[in-house]
């Protein structure tokens, strides 16, 4: 039986069909949610295969249920709190494990107090190598297939290009990336180093919060929640948003220990696990709904929704860690960074500064995305094959080739820097929106004639 498309149904009917798979998605999350809770809430210990597979599960339904009510609060609070809220919110399945490591930390730091940040770099470094390239890729790939599909023979645009806006975002990541820098050269991560990355996410939550009000764009479930009544939509976000972060935090130091217990037993490099399977769960919404705006060609929001998010992580996510330590240890003094964490450190710093120079002009081609995502998944590869004592070496080679192609990308580019710093520091934020470029429609997406 053939499937009837959307364009085919009656408007209601369409409708209807969308509100079904939405209400199917919300309860699919939840329910991923429920098998965790069950085992937090009745004592019970799961064996050691499954254990990373129901928690980490139960932190990814979490994670769709936070996001999506975090779009749906934009709509009952003012733009300053929203920005602020949900700053906090896009981190939170970042925050609950790496916190769980660093407490842990605080009383074993020979343990763990190298995979303290192991989740952390592993997060910065698929938000970029696979996020950013994923929507420009995807992007490019939809543009061409219905400037095809339309008769369009000419050449067609495929760079994705970020808002006037957006340098607000591109400026801090990139105060916040010199800084980082710095980190691969210390013993510890300090409060000292907490204060200057904290200011660095409140200078930016506090420029961000001066920009105009401006409705949200809710789409998928987001959407459904925000159509329900005032009063209902309320409730429903207080309670999705108390849910889930309820069940993030029950489920994370399990998680945390999980892959541990997993790594001890099967022989399998702890560090890795926590530094790529973990941040599969907490990044797959943010993923899912910057793919979703590129497969709708709004490459903009898109890639400006992951780029906050690095933002985020890159700044109150890191400072976090040794405040918790702190707390934990009972001391003053900061996180033990052993060689590999400085050497990990470096490579995600280094891979910043590469992708802050690919965004310097606020726009990504096809081949800058290959680039990202071909030096993310060559250093993935190479770091996983690599015998440990050649290990060091790679991340140290990489780290430098960012660097330089980075060089070589900012020479090139030096015209629209100062713009760029200017934009994004001191500019009025609601004169860069006033004054943002308009969107011309490329040829291939001109209405077409009767």
């Amino acid at each position: 039986m053939p499937l009837v498309s959307d364009a085919a149904l009656p408007p209601h009917d369409a409708s209807r069909r969308h509100a079904g798979g939405q209400e199917l998605a919300i309860s699919g999350a939840f329910l991923a949610t429920l098998p965790a809770l069950v085992v937090r809430i009745a004592g019970l210990q799961p064996p050691d295969a499954v254990a990373p597979v129901v928690y980490g599960i139960a932190i990814l339904g979490s994670a769709f249920l936070l996001a999506w009510a975090a779009e749906v609060l934009q709509l009952d609070v003012s733009q300053g709190l929203a920005l602020t809220v949900l700053a906090l919110i896009a981190v939170l399945p970042e925050y609950a494990v790496d916190f769980a490591f660093a407490n842990k930390a605080g009383q074993n730091p020979e343990k763990y107090a190298p995979l303290a940040l192991a989740n952390m770099t592993g997060s910065n470094r698929l938000l970029i190598g696979i996020g950013w390239s994923m929507v420009v890729l995807l992007a490019a790939w939809r543009i061409t297939r219905i400037a095809r599909r339309r008769g369009y023979t000419g050449e067609v645009d495929t760079e994705t290009r970020l808002e006037r806006p957006h340098a607000i975002e591109i400026s801090f990541l990139a105060l916040a990336t010199i800084y980082s820098l710095t980190l691969p050269l210390k013993r510890t991560l300090t409060l000292v180093d907490s204060v200057v990355l904290i200011a660095i996410f409140v200078a930016f939550v506090f420029r961000i919060a001066h920009a105009p009000s401006e409705e949200p764009h809710l789409v998928g479930p987001a959407r459904l929640i925000g159509t329900l009544p005032v009063v209902q939509r309320r409730i429903a976000v207080g309670l999705l948003l108390a849910y889930a972060a309820t069940v993030i935090f029950l489920c994370a130091e399990p998680f945390a220990e999980s892959l541990v217990h997993i790594g001890e037993q099967a022989g399998i490099d702890t560090f890795l696990l926590v530094q790529w399977v973990a941040p599969l769960a907490s990044e797959a919404p943010e993923l899912l709904v910057a793919g979703l705006f590129a497969w709708r060609l709004q490459t903009s929001a898109g890639l400006g929704t992951l780029l906050s998010s690095k933002v985020n992580q890159w700044t109150l996510l890191v400072g976090s860690l040794p405040i918790v330590f702190a707390v934990s240890a009972g001391a003053l003094h900061g996180l033990p960074l052993d060689s590999l964490q400085r050497e990990e450190l470096f490579l995600t710093a280094a891979q910043s500064v590469f992708a802050i120079a690919v965004l310097a002009n606020r726009s990504m081609s096809v081949r800058e995305a290959w680039m990202l995502f071909g030096l993310f998944m060559f250093q993935f590869v190479l770091g996983g094959v690599l015998p440990a004592e050649l290990a060091e070496y790679e991340r140290i080679s990489v780290g430098i080739l960012y660097l330089s192609l980075a060089g070589i990308i900012l020479v090139r580019e030096r015209r629209v820097l100062r713009p760029l710093v200017h934009d994004g520091l001191r500019e009025p934020v609601d004169e860069l929106f006033r004054e943002d470029e308009p969107v011309e429609l490329p040829p291939w997406a001109a209405p077409e004639q009767a």
